[in-house]
């Protein structure tokens, strides 16, 4: 065993192995043992911290004295000598030998290795100097060392031009500038020295150039140090010697001024434009007029009304599928990329994120380029991370590449929207008419070169960021095989005022949007709209009419008018929810389904009179949810007792002292009882609403219909928490939710009819069943001429009995030993709509008002006894009234019974109107439910649909839609509740306190 300075080594035979129970035991006798004192913290020191004579030790992290004549590298992270001292040994870090030069060898050499005479003298660095010229020779040819340095001049001479290199140790050829213009090394006056290039005076190239960068959108402009330096030497080597790599450097500085330009000045896209206009002798590229010889494409021309030619004239030579063989969702980008001198970098693809400049995994920046899927992508970048990554800008002319019929690959020019864009100090970009746009081609995403106002390696004053870029495609108009029109990139810059880097962010997004026109879908809601608002104006004033014959009025007053706007708000937005709900189902299954692609989803824009309508349908129907909860709280009902007193008993006479004969009195708990279970079902409904809501929401949220609603063309529920998932389509929320509502519910109502009525319990016939047995009549009018009976009258003549009685009348019923209940002898009709004179309705508007006159009868135990006795002889006036009305007493108020019409069914009106007499409809199906929530559970359910489907719709939400749907449901049930208790009581002296 070998042991270092820091602690035991163990050398083991080459290829021995450890088994693992020996590891443990290895480890303990290798790792140096950790005291329960010792401590791991250290101290934070950065390099630049380190003094002039320490250096930063990369292993420790922290500052080291360097060694005796050392002083600090220009890393920092190693030692030289000082001037003066010649190296003996490096071995890295502190590990440096240096050694005095004598004194007749002062110098050192440019590696440092040897001393040297410097008869010219020495720098600072005591290497030894040159004149300006001259070039720096130390050693032979072979390498070997002089023992005196010597300062060559190179020959300027016509046979050489020849100059000293940048760094001073060999001879260069001088520029070619230089050579064509003086035919030497200099750059004598009157020519022209720029950016390190010589130019002829005598030229017709403008001399007085601008060299501002502006700064449209903080209204700042200044000279930018960039421009100071080379746009002149990149315009004119553009323009005299067709420099390609100047041209793409000139084209690149147009694009840092967002590529505005006025014909008035000559800054970088005017002088652009001089040269584009300077040499059409040199022909175009690829046929396209835009794009000059040597030139970059960077402008498609000012003419007016030519940027929606180019959008929309010719579509791609490609097509895409979502499905099928030819399956086709890849969209190809590629991009030709420079840098800022102009250089050509490399073809690249779009893909990994290049145009993104929110970090992301792979998987989601890529699927901004899959056919169909909207993509969105935002993030807020600090400014030091957006300096650090791009000190100088890429620039990216964008194409889409393509596969003809014959598997020939092409590309496709992408135009650009520049926001930025001026023309004539104008936005024109910005304007909401194409026809005035002008389209560019090449773009950047940070610029923060063009900010920098005097040195090119300070912090810049400004810099520019594209911080919206969006991608759109538009589908070809009755296209069937998925044709789309050239893609258009939208982008927006901002500038950033850089004052203090470190607490500064800025904003950026970027987004895939794909359009269609929606002319034609537009033209067919507004058809449906039409013919169907027509259709409900119809039925509005069908039901308006039907009300006035139930009402006995024959006069159109401002009532009458109310009415029909309440009906028409009902109809209309019956119209609003077939629309909408049929628009939705439209969208989501031929966007999902179809295979090659012909239709795509209607961008947010687009979607603003869908959300109109849902929100219109919501407001008319919850107008119409009130007018049904208002008019079923308001109805007139009575109870009519058909039991009559069986004999009489001794009853003491108060202040008499005696007693006296009178008569049995009937008990009022039969009464109580209907009162109660006529109480429980106003709110019984065909669907159970919580089990409604909390399906809808599994269905939604754990099976995941809700991904259905995703904007991309994929039909799965379930989705990889590692994928991108796309924003929601409004129209696709709406769609699968209100699916998903109106099945759970159509299955609940025919669940409802079909098993739970029929076999566990029907609450409406054993209401019926309840009245027969309890000898009670129900008298309702939910109109002033126009309601219902329910015929309670006991077959067997009374119903306060014993067990005993009860059991054997109900045995005599089951065998037919008795007659039928209906009220026309021989039938079973129980349940009538009933259409009353106006004689009939005086009658018991008189009898009524005496029985409700006071405040009420919760209150009837506090009154006076004469008040109450007066209710009570009104109440049995009434009783005695009605019972004697349907046992046809009263000729002048007779009725007679018939069955209706079918058009009668249908227009749900009656045609004959009672003048004389009063007409009793049969009506086997129980429409006395139509004033309570069973009877109206279509309003209901298309109300509750369309409430949860605003609230997702402003929230985006089904979790919270689903609670608000449920808490607005129970809080309208206990209003019904409450409200029909209070009415109960009051318009058939029940107490309400007997009321459960």
């Amino acid at each position: 065993m070998a042991t270092g300075g820091r602690g035991p080594v163990v050398a083991m035979a080459a290829g021995s192995t450890l088994s693992a129970a020996s590891v443990p035991l290895f480890l303990l006798l290798v790792l140096p043992r950790v005291s329960q004192a010792q401590t791991f913290f250290l101290p934070f020191r950065q390099p630049e911290t380190c003094g002039h004579n320490q250096y930063f030790d990369i292993s420790a992290l922290s500052c080291v004295a360097c060694g005796a004549n050392q002083r600090q590298d220009a890393r920092g992270t190693s030692c030289v000598c000082l001037p003066g001292f010649q190296m003996i040994s490096n071995n890295g870090g502190p590990d440096v030998i240096c050694k005095k030069c004598p004194e007749h060898m002062k110098g050192v050499t440019e590696d440092g290795w040897n001393c040297i005479s410097c008869p010219s003298g020495l720098t600072a660095e005591g290497k030894c100097h040159c004149p300006t010229g001259h070039i720096l020779v130390e050693r032979n040819v072979n390498g070997t060392l002089l023992s005196q340095a010597t300062c060559e001049l190179c020959d300027k001479s016509e046979n050489s031009f020849m100059v000293a290199s940048a760094l001073g140790n060999r001879c260069v050829r001088c520029e070619p500038t230089f050579i064509n213009t003086n035919r030497s090394c200099a750059c004598s006056e009157p020519n022209i020295l720029t950016g390190g290039l010589c130019f002829s005076s005598t030229g017709n190239f403008p001399l007085r150039m601008i060299s501002t960068a502006r700064y449209g959108e903080l209204g700042v402009s200044f000279t930018s140090e960039w421009f100071a330096k080379y746009l002149q030497s990149s315009a004119s080597a553009c323009r005299v010697y067709g420099n390609l790599t100047s041209c793409q450097a000139l084209g690149n500085m147009c694009v840092m001024n967002m590529n505005s330009y006025d014909s008035s000045t000559f800054d970088a896209c005017g002088l652009f434009q001089v040269i584009f206009e300077n040499t059409a002798a040199l022909g175009t590229v690829h046929s396209v007029s835009f794009w000059r010889q040597n030139l970059p494409w960077l402008f498609y021309g000012d003419q007016l009304g030519l940027a929606p030619q180019i959008l929309s004239t010719t579509p791609l030579p490609t097509n895409f599928s979502f499905k099928g063989e030819n399956q086709n969702t890849k969209l190809k980008f590629v991009a030709a990329s420079y840098d800022v001198r102009g250089n050509f970098l490399k073809w690249q693809t779009l893909e990994g994120g290049v145009l993104q400049l929110c970090p992301d995994t792979e998987t989601r920046l890529n699927a901004a380029y899959s056919f169909g899927t909207t993509y969105q992508q935002s993030c807020e970048i600090p400014i030091p991370k957006i300096l650090t990554d791009f000190p100088n800008p890429t620039f990216y002319d964008v194409y889409l590449e393509y596969t003809d019929e014959n598997q020939h690959q092409y590309i496709w020019a992408v135009p650009v929207l520049n926001l930025n864009l001026q023309h004539k100090k104008m936005f024109v970009n910005q304007d909401s008419s194409s026809g005035k746009w002008l389209l560019t081609r090449r773009i950047f995403l940070v610029d923060a070169l063009s900010g920098r106002e005097n040195d090119l390696g300070s912090q810049p004053s400004f810099i520019r960021v594209a911080t919206q870029i969006s991608l759109s495609i538009h589908l070809v108009p009755n296209t069937k095989n998925g044709n789309i029109y050239p893609p258009l990139i939208t982008i927006a810059y901002s500038d950033i005022d850089v004052k203090d880097p470190n607490s500064q962010s800025v904003k950026v997004s970027f987004s895939v949007t794909y359009e269609m026109d929606q002319g034609e879908a537009h033209v067919q809601t507004d058809i449906a709209l039409g013919v169907l608002g027509g259709l409900a104006i119809l039925s509005s004033l069908l039901k308006t009419a039907g009300w006035k014959r139930r009402i006995g009025s024959p006069m159109i007053d401002l009532q009458t008018v109310t009415k029909f706007l309440v009906y028409y708000a009902g109809d209309l937005a019956n119209v609003f929810f077939i629309i909408t709900v049929g628009t939705g189902l439209y969208w989501l299954i031929f966007f999902k389904a179809q295979k090659s692609v012909s239709v795509l989803l209607p961008v947010p824009a687009q979607e603003e009179r869908f959300v109109t309508y849902v929100g219109c349908g919501f407001a008319l129907k919850a107008l119409q949810f009130l007018h049904k909860l208002i008019s079923q709280i308001t109805i007139d009902i009575f109870f009519i007792d058909w039991e009559r007193p069986k004999g009489k008993v001794l009853k003491a006479v108060e202040g008499e002292g005696g007693v006296r004969s009178a008569t049995v009195p009937v008990s009022i708990w039969r009464t109580y009882f209907v009162a109660n279970e006529w109480n429980e079902i106003q709110t019984v409904r065909k669907i159970n609403p919580l089990f409604q809501v909390l399906t809808v929401l599994f269905l939604l949220e754990v099976v995941g219909f809700k991904n259905l609603a995703l904007m991309d063309s994929s039909s799965s529920l379930s989705r990889s928490p590692r994928s991108y998932i796309a924003p929601y389509s409004r129209i696709l929320r709406y769609a699968v939710s209100s699916a998903l509502w109106l099945v759970i519910g159509i299955i609940q109502i025919v669940f409802f009819a079909v098993f739970y009525e029929r076999f566990i319990e029907d609450k409406i016939r054993q209401f019926v069943d309840l009245c027969c047995m309890s000898n009670i009549s129900v008298f309702l009018l939910s109109h002033r001429c126009f309601g219902y009976y329910i015929h309670g009258r006991s077959v067997h003549g009374h119903a306060d009995t014993n067990m005993e009685e009860m059991n054997m009348n109900l045995k005599r019923e089951a065998e037919n030993l008795c007659s039928q209940r209906g009220l026309v002898p021989n039938t079973d009709g129980q349940t009538f709509q009933i259409a009353i004179s106006s004689q009939m309705r005086q009658h018991y508007d008189r009898i009524h008002e005496t029985l409700t006159r006071k405040n009420g009868p919760a209150r009837l135990l506090s009154s006076s006894g004469s008040t109450f006795e007066q209710s009570v002889k009104a109440y049995h006036t009434m009783n005695k009234f009605l019972g004697s009305f349907i046992d046809h007493v009263h000729k002048e108020m007779d009725y007679f019974i018939k069955d209706k019409l079918l058009l009668e069914r249908i227009l749900g009106m009656e045609f004959m109107e009672p003048m004389e007499k009063s007409i009793f409809y049969n009506d086997e199906g129980y429409s006395f439910s139509s004033v309570l929530y069973y009877g109206n559970e279509a309003t209901l359910l298309i109300y509750d649909l369309m409430f949860f489907c605003v609230v997702d719709l402003a929230c985006q939400n089904f979790i919270l839609a689903a609670f608000l749907t449920y808490l607005q449901q129970e809080i309208f049930r206990f209003i019904r509740n409450a409200v029909g208790q209070k009415n109960l009581a009051s318009k058939t002296l029940v107490d309400q306190r007997f009321l459960i």
